[in-house]
């Protein structure tokens, strides 16, 4: 399989195209017609030339592409098809996307734009200006795909049109939605001296960011190195980058990334210690449980047990459980109990729930229990006892009303009834819940918080 075909796949599935999900916006609905011309028929392996013709001589629509067995081969199709498209072609071709259905929709509009991206970007950017609040989501995936052939091109516009990307940042783990950072990670992989001096020549949070960029680049490739290049940083420039270098080479070689750490000024070795463990426990949290009293307690040993729990969660929750309530301040342990509970509910509801009977009263239960409930992994009759024994009435009444509200798709008397008479409710909390759940079905009474209901038919 190609790679080609696989970081497109990996991109899609971490949000690279989070992009599309806002669709167009904005812009005037094209004409109705085919929503793309496109790839060889099913079991063809000829490729789409200019204009959507299909080498073979043979037009095909979008459509035919979805019907191809297999992601990875559609994948590859629409990349075929895109590569082949005249620069002057693909705003016809992104006018089309709004026809599309939701999740077609958004493979298709990656791979245009990340294409449209690495060979005429400004055209891309332009048309996205276009888009309403989708073109928001679009422009990290075609500033990032600039950044990956022309990076000083991309720096430059970035820096000359900052306003344009004020709502990137948001969007994206650990800073990779930050466009400074993209800028200076995909810089990095060229010339790691170059993307320094253009992090370095930035403000504030801008050049924050875009230091994090390239330290995290170096240091995938070669953690030494990345420290070598964060050792001739001054002041809190240093220091960042050393936090950033501690986890990625923490993730690759514990051992390593503790014989370095050791080097560094005493009162900098717990943050960048928590920094290594944190990215050890991606892989071994177990191991990273292990040294986490090598830290000295406060924030940085904190961090570290929450990063740990959350990990461990995903292999062995209960294990992560018994660990995290003997570790970590109270907060720490709050904080980190929601991830691990929602892990838990949802593989092993049973014995998420006896837990939780376990558990003494208290913030962390009270949190853990919410959790449980929030997750819709039980029944609702057996997820509103565990929400009537949430101690905060506020969170025990939200936990309610969610439960009531998807008991009321099954049985929406017995729903009813369980509100108008439990005990676990005030007066003034039940009279808000039956105004919300009695309105649920009917018509009457708003829509869910925030309006947002998912793709309909046709997925627009």
């Amino acid at each position: 399989m190609k790679n080609s075909v696989m970081i497109a796949a990996g991109a899609l599935l971490v949000g690279g195209v989070g992009g599309y999900l806002a669709g167009s916006a904005g812009r005037e609905a094209p004409e109705a017609g085919p929503a793309a011309t496109a790839a060889p028929s099913k079991g063809a392996r000829t490729t789409v030339g200019p204009a959507g013709t299909v080498r073979s001589g043979k037009a095909l629509r979008f459509e035919d592409i979805m019907d191809e067995p297999g992601q990875t081969v559609r994948l590859q199709r629409l990349m075929d098809f895109y590569a082949d498209l005249d620069p002057a072609q693909f705003e016809a071709e992104a006018d089309k996307l709004d026809d599309l259905p939701f999740s077609q929709r958004i493979m298709a509009a990656f791979l245009l734009f990340s294409r449209w991206a690495e060979v005429a970007p400004e055209e891309a950017l332009a048309y996205s200006d276009g888009m309403g609040m989708g073109g928001f989501f679009v422009k990290p995936t075609i500033l990032q795909s600039w950044a990956s052939t022309n990076p000083e091109g991309a720096a430059k516009y970035f820096e000359e049109n900052q306003k344009d990307f004020r709502f990137m940042g948001r969007f994206g783990g650990r800073g990779g939605g930050s466009p400074a950072s993209q800028i200076a990670g995909e810089w990095a992989r060229q010339s790691p001296e170059a993307a320094l001096k253009w992090a370095q020549s930035l403000d504030g949070n801008d050049s924050q960011a875009a230091l994090s960029g390239v330290f995290q680049q170096v240091a995938l490739d070669d953690p030494a190195k990345a420290a070598a290049m964060a050792g001739d940083l001054t002041g809190e420039a240093r220091q960042q980058a050393n936090l950033t270098v501690a986890r990625e080479w923490g993730s690759q070689n514990y051992a390593g990334a503790e014989e370095w750490i050791a080097t560094l000024p005493a009162d900098e070795q717990a943050a960048a210690r928590s920094q290594a463990l944190r990215g050890l426990a991606g892989d071994d949290p177990q191991l990273a449980a292990e040294k986490v009293s090598t830290i000295p307690e406060g924030d940085a040993r904190d961090a570290a047990v929450e990063t740990i729990a959350e990990s461990w969660a995903r292999e062995d929750p209960a294990g992560a459980a018994k660990w995290l309530v003997t570790n970590g301040s109270e907060g720490a342990q709050e904080d980190a109990i929601r991830g691990v509970m929602v892990n838990w509910a949802r593989t092993d509801a049973d014995q998420a729930r006896d837990w939780l009977a376990e558990q003494p009263a208290g913030t962390m239960r009270d949190r853990a229990a919410a959790t449980y409930v929030f997750a819709g992994a039980d029944e609702p009759q057996a997820a509103l006892e565990v929400a009537e024994t949430i101690e905060d009435m506020g969170s025990r009444s939200r936990a309610i009303g969610m439960t009531a509200a998807r008991w009321m798709q099954e049985d929406r008397e017995a729903a009813l009834e369980y509100v108008e008479t439990t005990e676990a409710l005030d007066d003034e909390n039940r009279g808000r819940i039956l105004e919300r759940v009695e309105n649920l079905g009917t018509g009457d009474g708003p829509g869910p918080r925030g309006g947002f209901r998912g793709p309909g038919p046709g997925g627009r």
